[in-house]
């Protein structure tokens, strides 16, 4: 320091020069480079433009991150009083508080006398999170070292930023915003920032018995004890305040008086993520947590770090940037002793935003009690792992209720979990443990052979191709064989004479066996044409929660799944649902709801509106994927056999719609019992139905897992909900 002094004070008394140079740095337009001139010294040109070259080349050296270079350009003294890792270690961690990206600098004056020279410019930093400043007015002071003969830097650490050769360091700032709440599209806080933890802060300079401190932190913390001591011994200064972390209020309450006895701790409370209603809706809200490894880079761009909490599935993942904001800050040199000498640069954080779900939480938890109350009364719920509801706007996409059975609560996968962490640990330990798989998604994930449902497909297929038309008529004899291929149907006696429609209504197997059979030997690529137009074997698109595409066995495909080539048996098996075909809940919601609004496949949404308070913007906006051009009077005969399923006599779902207020809305729909693997495995169970009949609203899909008859389970389930959507709680 007091060498630095000499130097300032000899350039103060013996300025005997100022050179004005035209030239850039490197990063920036170059132009040509005037020999700087001395009146007073005729013979120091040479001298002048070998302390300009230096002092270049210790900033060109900065700008390419060498320190070594930069360092090996120092006095012999300033080399020996400040070794290269020390050195290189002070760069770097300016560099990581400026979050810095490259610099730039513009030499303005070089001035001095023979001896000593301050080669003065401006700096300009290109940061992630603060973006670019200009520390302007700098100076970069250079000797005649006689260890070397030629010029070196002077160097301390006012080189960085000037306030930092009288111990100022660098602070920055974060103005992190809290992350904005989740609601139903009705308004129904579903997550918010309403949790609660303590942070515990410590002067490191006046912690009255370090070694107990520690202890009691560790403990407090479930941290290592070396960890502890490491944070405040090495990577803190005696004069800073130490964030040693977040602890629940219950160990807060426990152990505060010990910390603020040994650790003369002080305690400031922070909100954190809390899910309302946490069972009602974890696969499709999801969580949040720590970034991983990979994850932080892209982070740290944008101004977060690695203890930044972020969405870790589900909405919460898939929205996280409108539900984070961007963070702003505000960089400073701070003296010793605290105060603030000058602000840097400050960006003011960008405001996130809250979204508004399209799901009705009302309806989801009546989904949610409906299930529960079935599983737990019902002789079919020992065998059966899980449950799938969906309801979707035939219309528009939106879904207003999407239920999987097995569900959790998903505030024990958050960082700081409401319940505790104790029990937050137990309760995932049980999830991870159960069989029935409470973490998958079925309405999403889970892929089932589709069983009848896929019968309504099957028709427009037959119809659309002109294989069968509303004339055509079937005699369904209990039975269908084409050589030693001999299939039954689930009636023994069979139905009798068949058209489509009532082939629908029925759910005649055969007559389905027969639609297959033709399609096929006209084109092989008929039926598996039908269904990838209408969804199936890809995703739906809906973006925000993690989905499957299922299987769409086609005459390219099969042998991947059988090891044989395709066959009118493919065909025929697909015709009923069984065979290879599999799709999810959310894949037969889609599918129907073309049926239902004249043969439009649409996205599914699952985010209706974003916004600050009343400031809303809509996101769900209706995105037809594919407009199948169906012709009306195919779809009019479809939907007339799926209408008669639950209001005609012969309807396989009629005998759980009598007398049920839901036939004067008009509810069109199809049973279906889907075979599995497992000689003691009960079928799968479905029903989809889609009202009011005359001008659809919603389709509503349910599916249960190893159930029974879809007429048996599926069905009085979608009655149920059904009732209570249009008619409220009974």
């Amino acid at each position: 320091m007091v060498k630095l002094a000499v130097m300032r004070l000899l350039i103060l008394f013996h300025l005997i020069a100022i050179l004005f140079l035209a030239s850039c740095g490197a990063g920036v337009e170059q132009s040509a480079r005037p020999l700087p001139t001395v009146a007073s010294e005729p013979n120091a040109g040479a001298d002048l433009e070998s302390a300009d070259e230096v002092a270049r080349r210790f900033l060109d050296a900065w700008q390419d991150g060498d320190f070594a270079e930069m360092h090996g350009l120092l006095t012999f003294r300033n080399r020996e009083l400040t070794p290269l890792d020390e050195f290189r270690a002070a760069y770097q961690l300016a560099s990581d508080k400026l979050t810095l990206e490259r610099i730039e600098y513009r030499p303005t004056n070089l001035t001095g006398e023979e001896r000593v020279l301050a080669f003065q410019y401006n700096m300009t930093f290109h940061t992630r999170s603060l973006g670019r400043f200009t520390d302007a007015k700098r100076s970069l002071h250079l000797v005649i070292d006689p260890q070397v003969g030629g010029w070196r830097i002077a160097w301390s650490r006012a080189d960085i930023f000037a306030e930092m050769g009288e111990g100022a360091r660098l602070v920055f700032e974060a103005q992190i915003p809290s992350r904005a709440n989740i609601y139903d599209r009705n308004g129904e806080a579903l997550a918010d920032q309403n949790g609660r933890m303590v942070r515990v802060l410590a002067n490191n300079g006046r912690i009255p018995d370090r070694d107990v401190c520690f202890q009691i932190l560790a403990e407090s913390l479930d941290k290592p004890l070396e960890e502890i001591a490491d944070l405040f011994n090495v990577r803190s200064r005696s004069d800073w305040i130490v964030d040693a972390g977040l602890i629940e209020p219950a160990v807060f309450i426990k152990n505060n008086d010990l910390m603020k006895a040994y650790c003369g701790a002080e305690f400031r409370q922070q909100p954190t993520r809390r899910y309302v209603q946490g069972e009602l809706l974890p696969h499709i809200i999801g969580y949040v947590g720590y970034p991983d490894a990979a994850q932080i880079p892209a982070l740290e761009a944008i101004g977060f770090n690695a203890e930044t909490i972020i969405g870790k599935g589900g909405v919460e993942a898939s929205m996280n940037d409108t539900l984070a904001g961007r963070p702003g800050g505000r960089l400073s040199l701070v003296a010793p002793d605290g105060r603030r000498l000058r602000v840097l640069s400050e960006v003011r954080s960008r405001i996130p935003e809250s979204l508004w779900l399209t799901i009705d939480a009302d309806l989801q938890a009546e989904v949610a009690r409906l299930l529960m109350s079935a599983y737990e009364s019902s002789p079919w719920s020992e065998n059966s792992q899980g449950a799938a509801v969906v309801i979707m706007d035939v219309n528009n996409g939106e879904i207003l209720a999407m239920y999987s059975h097995p569900t959790y609560d998903s505030n024990i996968l958050n960082p700081f979990p409401t319940t505790g962490r104790d029990g937050a640990i137990e309760s995932l330990e049980a999830i991870v443990e159960d069989e029935r798989k409470p973490l998958l998604n079925r309405t999403t994930q889970g892929a089932y052979p589709t069983g009848s449902v896929m019968k309504g497909l099957t028709a427009i297929a037959a119809l659309e191709s002109s294989v069968y038309d509303e004339t055509t008529r079937y005699n369904c004899t209990g039975s269908w064989a084409y050589g030693a291929d001999v299939r039954y149907d689930w009636l023994r006696g069979g139905h009798g004479i068949m058209s489509v429609q009532t082939g629908v209504t029925n759910s005649c197997n055969p007559f389905f066996y027969q639609a297959g059979f033709s399609l096929n030997a006209r084109d092989p690529w008929l039926l598996p044409s039908f269904g990838r137009l209408l969804g199936l074997g890809q995703l739906t698109g809906i973006n925000t929660v993690p989905e499957v595409a299922g299987i769409l066995p086609t005459p390219d495909n099969i042998t991947r799944y059988t090891g044989l080539p395709w066959s009118y048996a493919h065909a025929v098996n697909m015709s009923i649902g069984q065979g290879e075909v599999q799709a999810s809940p959310l894949q037969m919601a889609r599918l129907y709801a073309a049926i239902a609004n004249g043969g439009y496949l649409l996205r599914p949404h699952l985010v209706r509106e974003r916004g600050i308070l009343d400031q809303r913007s809509r996101i769900a906006e209706r995105d037809v994927m594919v407009d199948a051009q169906f012709d009306p009077a195919n779809l009019a005969i479809v939907r007339r056999g799926l209408c008669d399923v639950v209001s005609s006599y012969a309807g396989t779902a009629a005998h759980q719609f009598y007398r049920s207020p839901l036939l004067d809305v008009g509810v069109c729909g199809k049973t279906g019992t889907a075979q599995v693997p497992g000689e003691d495995d009960l079928p799968h169970s479905w029903f989809i139905a889609f009202a009011p009949a005359k001008e659809p609203q919603i389709v509503i899909v349910t599916m249960v897992e190893n159930a029974g008859d879809g007429s048996a389970v599926a069905a009085p389930l979608t009655r149920d909900i059904l009732e209570y959507y249009y008619f409220g709680a009974s």
